[in-house]
């Protein structure tokens, strides 16, 4: 398995070599850019991006905020067990770095020792776009071409192959998906015990919020109206 896509002519390599090469043709400053972009700029693009959906979803409030809060705990939660999946993966593969079996790469990251297959930052941003997906489509959207662009910039740097990436990207999106039924049936009970909390309920929902909206369903039910709570953008 060590010796996955070592040859020229496998198609993993020449697009290797093509995506590389928009690396050696670039300015020395736009490399750097992408270097840090690539390493963290994104990971953090995509902390960010779960803090304002949640954010939004607090602010919004109502019968589905505890269950919009659970998927984007769970988010985090499966980047981190993708992340416990692949150590065994890299140890049965073996798979050197791209740039210990191939001459004339644009490395724009030193000192990556470990194994290549399958790409972490790969996983760990589809696994985070996963589950806000799960909360949120139009941040999930959002968050599953961040996890693309993050695939393109490891290949770019010269530290994987693209097969690396798309193994990573399967990854992510596996864990977070199988393990998404029984990470919220675990989840969102405790999320609604969080949002009945006087102290930490505003984690859920904004008080504000929680008490307009307690107060529109009293009435709605004095007066035989629905007034129930606005329809949620939840992806279950």
């Amino acid at each position: 398995m060590a010796g996955l896509a070592n040859s020229g002519s496998n198609p993993d390599v020449d697009l290797l070599y093509d995506i590389n090469g928009l690396a050696k043709d670039a300015p020395p400053w736009f490399d750097r850019i992408m270097e840090f972009v690539g390493e963290y700029g994104l990971l953090f693009a995509m902390v960010l991006l779960v803090v304002w959906c949640w954010w939004t979803v607090r602010r919004r409030g109502g019968e589905d905020a505890a269950p919009s809060v659970a998927a984007l705990v769970w988010a985090p939660l499966a980047a981190g067990v993708a992340v416990l999946v692949n150590v065994p993966i890299r140890g049965f593969v073996e798979r050197p770095r791209p740039f210990n079996d191939h001459q004339g790469l644009e490395v724009l990251v030193d000192g990556k020792t470990d194994y290549s297959f399958v790409s972490d930052h790969a996983t760990i941003t589809m696994a985070l776009a996963v589950g806000l997906f799960v909360a949120n489509r139009k941040f999930g959207l959002v968050g599953l071409g961040i996890a693309l662009l993050e695939g393109f910039c490891r290949v770019y740097m010269g530290v994987h192959y693209p097969t690396d990436v798309v193994g990573g990207l399967a990854l992510g999106t596996a864990v977070a998906l199988l393990l998404s039924p029984l990470a919220m049936a675990l989840l969102t009970p405790v999320m609604r015990a969080i949002e009945r909390s006087p102290r930490a309920g505003w984690l859920i929902t904004a008080r504000g919020r929680h008490h307009t909206e307690e107060g529109r369903v009293a009435a709605g039910a004095r007066n035989g109206a629905p007034g129930g709570p606005e329809e949620r953008d939840l992806a279950a």
